[in-house]
């Protein structure tokens, strides 16, 4: 069956800009006859924090959210999925389509960028190295793996390019990003291709911080399961909420998670019915949205949230 998904990482409580997104996410799904999954993207164990992930759940629970059962289970675990992930790896190492990657983080930025390409771009130092350069650096330290992608007759990264039923045509050079860190785990953008499609996910509801790495993420989707199957992704990537000062809301902010509103005297239906009427929705259960939810009437501009004084 078709589905949505909503994927956050157990990395601590989530705040209201991650619990509306939420609510979006289902409220895509369901509204299109969808199943909705719930990922929980574990993969950075120095991020994970024990506990959060069923402190989420309980969250998501008391905004209306409710999920479908996959495998028997309620929730979906990013590493517990290794396996699945080894095995794409190894099918884009058999077509010739990786390389081992030596660089660190800074030597990246540092570096002089790609040809052509987009500040931040990797500027392709590990893309051509010969087999004792690969081993002398090997010696040195772990490799990560990325993705070789096509170039064009000056050198420069193709561009690809998705629809967003948000934010219209997405078009991005797909870089050789990296699909295996250096510890030997799947990269973010690699896990979350191998799960979406191996979960039946055709519709992907995210941030908007997220947008540009969709056509890579679309790019090796269709390398892996093939074009058609890339191309019936459905993707809306929805504006996020700011604080006072027009940043990013994020938990330095005080009083922005269910908990800490609910000390405040905001419990959760009230909360629920604020991050509604913020996307222009009627107040009340979240499935009494459905009959008012119209993507295209969905406000195109970040939500400003303002914390309760006192």
């Amino acid at each position: 069956m078709p589905a949505g998904r909503y994927a956050p990482s157990p990395s601590g409580e989530l705040h209201l800009g991650n619990l509306r997104t939420g609510m979006l996410a289902w409220l895509f799904a369901r509204s299109t006859g969808r199943a909705f999954l719930l990922r929980f993207e574990d993969l950075d164990t120095a991020r994970t924090v024990p506990g959060s992930a069923e402190q989420q759940l309980q969250d998501l629970h008391a905004m209306g959210l409710t999920f479908d059962v996959q495998d028997g289970a309620e929730m979906i675990w990013q590493s517990e999925r290794t396996d699945r992930y080894a095995a794409a790896i190894a099918q884009l190492e058999q077509a010739g389509l990786t390389y081992e990657c030596f660089c660190s983080r800074r030597e990246i930025r540092e570096a002089a960028r790609a040809p052509h390409g987009p500040t931040g771009a990797y500027p392709g130092t590990c893309r051509d190295l010969d087999t004792a350069e690969r081993a002398r650096r090997r010696a040195q330290r772990p490799a990560a793996v990325r993705l070789r992608t096509p170039r064009t007759e000056t050198g420069a990264a193709q561009r690809f390019a998705v629809e967003d039923v948000l934010l219209g045509r997405l078009s991005t050079e797909v870089d050789d990003f990296v699909i295996q860190r250096n510890d030997g785990a799947a990269a973010y953008n690699l896990a979350v291709v191998v799960d979406d499609q191996l979960t039946g996910v055709d519709q992907v509801v995210r941030g908007d911080d997220l947008a540009s790495s969709t056509p890579s993420q679309a790019y090796l989707r269709g390398l892996l399961y093939g074009t058609e199957a890339a191309a019936k992704v459905q993707y809306a990537h929805v504006p996020l909420v700011l604080n006072i000062e027009g940043e990013r809301l994020a938990k330095r902010d005080g009083a922005v998670t269910r908990a800490a509103l609910e000390e405040q005297g905001i419990e959760a239906e009230a909360l629920r019915d604020l991050l509604l009427v913020s996307l222009g929705l009627p107040a009340g259960p979240l499935g009494q949205a459905l009959g008012s939810f119209d993507p295209e009437a969905l406000p195109s501009e970040p939500w400003v949230f303002q914390p309760p004084s006192g």
